[in-house]
C-alpha cells in the first residue's frame, strides 16, 4: 500500500497577536500623554448681563491699552515701557480686585499683547480680560 504523503502548506492566517499587543501599548501611552498635555490660561467666558436697567461701568477698571505705534497706556495715560511693571505693582498693591482688561489695535502683532499680559501677571493680576472691538452685522450685497 501505498502511502499518500500530504503537503505542507505554509498558514494563510494572520496573526494578530502582536498586532493586538502593540495598540494596547499605544493605547496606554496616549492615556498617559493626554492628561498633561493640557496647558494655557484659564478663560473665563463673559456672559451676557441679566435683563433689567443698565448698570453704570465701574470707575477703578484698569484697562492696558497699546495701540499701532506701541505707545502703551493705563486708563489713557500714557507709560513709558521701563516703568510699567512699576505702575502696575503700584495699582495693584493695596486693591483686593486685582482684575485688569487689555486692549490692544488689531494691527499689533500677537506677541506683543502676549508681552502685556505677561507684564500684568507678573505685576500681581489674577484676572485677565482681553477687549475686542464690536462686531457689527454687514448687510448682503447679494441681490
Amino acid at each position: 500500500m501505498k502511502r499518500k504523503r500530504r503537503r505542507i502548506l505554509p498558514k494563510a492566517d494572520i496573526n494578530v497577536t502582536p498586532f493586538i499587543d502593540i495598540l494596547l501599548v499605544l493605547l496606554v501611552i496616549f492615556m498617559t500623554i493626554s492628561p498633561t498635555a493640557r496647558t494655557g490660561l484659564n478663560a473665563a467666558i463673559p456672559q451676557p448681563p441679566p435683563p433689567g436697567p443698565q448698570t453704570q461701568p465701574q470707575e477703578n477698571v484698569i484697562i492696558l491699552s497699546m495701540d499701532r505705534k506701541g505707545v502703551i497706556k493705563i486708563n489713557q495715560d500714557e507709560v513709558e515701557p521701563t516703568r510699567l511693571v512699576e505702575r502696575l505693582q503700584d495699582i495693584f498693591k493695596n486693591r483686593s480686585d486685582r482684575t485688569m482688561f487689555v486692549q490692544a489695535d488689531n494691527e499689533l502683532l500677537f506677541s506683543n499683547v502676549v508681552q502685556l499680559i505677561d507684564v500684568a501677571k507678573g505685576a500681581g493680576v489674577n484676572r485677565l480680560g482681553l477687549m475686542t472691538e464690536q462686531i457689527s452685522a454687514k448687510p448682503s450685497t447679494n441681490k
